[in-house]
């Protein structure tokens, strides 16, 4: 999850808005130009579906051919998280993880929700540099550490609230989950589906859970993988607050434990399969506390960046995300490499040169894009100076881990915009055809409860548990799992009840 933003109010949308359908037309495939073997359109909803007729905006689609075109059997739509995730970048980098028979038989379509990447997007600076510069000083790519860095954090945010507010006018009032759920609706048009086939995973499957309340009889099949508990995410409709996003649906607990537990399988694998190993789990959990106490008053440089202790704590907390020690998100693997290298002082490798090609524009869009997403659909505390509090409490039931779910969602406090139609149950509304929803028993980010809940709070749908590590069964394969997923988007079989399967690789094995 990026950093959440809380509206001042929630609202049901009027019977008007949610009834009124906006026209669209088939979106004109062209071959894209960044990646090959894809095809790129741009859809033009309107910006506020109280008014179809009114002010368009573009939303950047790509699309993924069926590669068995003689047997293809429709659309299959993708949201990768976030929120704020961009589709187009995304799908291109992780389309192998997609089942092989379910890429054979349909078409992969996803795309930048608005607000986001290539679609009408959040700018609240020219350039990303110049936003960056904006927060130096700031550690925004970790989290404040005691008062001044707290003081500075408020401040900051709170002025960025206000820049991002005067820059995009009325946009930030219509980035909610409950709009992109109306897109995705006229992007099923669009592609002349009679009902939605869908794949969300993390932030993608609250997206899935909205649109199939919203259009219950327009449900193909949808997978929910890595679930958030959409009546928790929502705080029950109450726009008042008292615990962040974060902390309400247990990613700060279930953030330290994937820590915990990262050290523990470091430490029973040992030196000659994990470097950071003290031979114990034990030992090595010490290890990491006795390498953060050194961190809190002596920064270390490896590879260019200097980790400081809220950096450390940071980068632990991304990297649980996986346990491969390949692909697009570097997990366990690299964390115990990292701690590795820190706690023997090694320098590492020269920096890497910047990912940019030379020549091309800089990037334009504000890096704080799902933030104005999250703020339409999750209550957060205010005024921001309860975060000190909220901080303290964290750390004393969670540690430091707990943290940087915590921080992610302070600059909630400061939002300005308020969503124009959000989306806050029921959530039972009987679909058309069940869902599958699908949790990772030790998923970081949106623990298994969530999958629980919300399998149950769905009219119609089956819960597969995976027995595993990192944030989604998705970026975590799982053979069994996979096959449950083919057969289900297919021929429409649901696993039997109680299913659970196996995550295909562990740590440090």
């Amino acid at each position: 999850m990026t950093s959440a933003i809380v509206a001042p109010l929630i609202c049901q949308p009027s019977p008007s808005s949610a009834q009124t359908p906006a026209p669209s037309t088939a979106l004109q495939w062209q071959a894209c130009k960044d990646a090959a073997g894809f095809d790129c359109a741009t859809a033009h909803p309107p910006l506020d579906y109280a008014e179809p007729d009114g002010k368009k905006i573009d939303l950047a689609v790509i699309r993924h051919a069926a590669t068995d075109q003689a047997n293809r059997i429709g659309t299959l739509f993708f949201n990768p998280g976030g929120p704020g995730g961009s589709g187009t970048e995304d799908l291109p980098q992780f389309l192998d993880l997609f089942p092989a028979a379910v890429r054979a038989r349909f078409d992969i379509v996803s795309w930048d929700p608005r607000g986001v990447g290539q679609s009408t997007a959040m700018q609240c600076f020219p350039t990303l540099a110049e936003e960056a510069t904006f927060f130096q000083g700031v550690p925004t790519d970790a989290f404040p550490v005691g008062y001044a860095e707290q003081t500075a954090w408020f401040s900051r945010f709170a002025e960025f609230a206000d820049i991002c507010l005067k820059q995009n006018g009325a946009l930030l009032s219509h980035m909610s989950t409950t709009d992109t759920a109306r897109d995705l609706d006229l992007l099923r048009e669009a592609v002349g589906e009679p009902k939605i086939h869908y794949l969300g995973a993390s932030y993608g499957t609250f997206l899935g859970a909205v649109y199939a309340n919203l259009f219950p009889d327009r449900v193909g099949g949808l997978i929910l993988d890595g679930n958030l508990d959409p009546e928790v995410y929502t705080n029950y409709g109450n726009p008042v607050a008292t615990a962040s996003d974060g902390v309400r649906f247990g990613s700060s607990e279930s953030s330290a434990k994937s820590v915990e537990a990262m050290l523990d399988q470091c430490g029973l694998a040992g030196p000659a399969k994990c470097a950071f190993s003290a031979g114990d789990a034990a030992g090595t959990r010490a290890r990491y506390e006795t390498l953060l106490n050194r961190l809190k008053t002596s920064p270390q440089t490896y590879s260019g960046v200097v980790f400081t202790y809220a950096l450390v704590v940071q980068t632990m907390h991304n990297l649980m995300f996986t346990t491969l020690p390949e692909g697009n998100y570097h997990g366990w693997p690299a964390a115990a490499k990292l701690l590795n290298a820190l706690w023997t002082r090694d320098p590492g490798p020269p920096p890497a040169p910047p990912a940019t090609a030379p020549g091309a524009p800089p990037p334009t869009g504000s890096a704080h894009q799902g933030d104005a997403v999250e703020c339409s659909d999750s209550p957060n505390p205010r005024p921001p100076e309860v975060f000190r509090a909220l901080s303290r409490s964290v750390y004393a039931s969670y540690g430091p881990g707990g943290l940087p779910d915590l921080w992610n969602d302070e600059s909630c406090a400061s939002w300005q915009a308020t969503a124009a139609d959000a989306y806050t149950g029921p959530w039972n509304k009987p679909t058309a055809n069940p869902i599958l929803v699908i949790g990772n028993t030790n998923d970081p980010s949106t623990p298994y409860q969530n999958s629980v809940s919300m399998a149950q709070k769905l009219a119609r749908a089956r819960l597969l548990t995976v027995q595993g590590y990192g944030h989604t069964v998705w970026l975590n394969p799982s053979r069994c799992a996979s096959q449950y997923e083919a057969d289900y988007l297919i021929n429409g079989t649901l696993p039997p009840e109680g299913t659970v399967c196996q995550q295909d690789a562990f740590p440090f094995q």
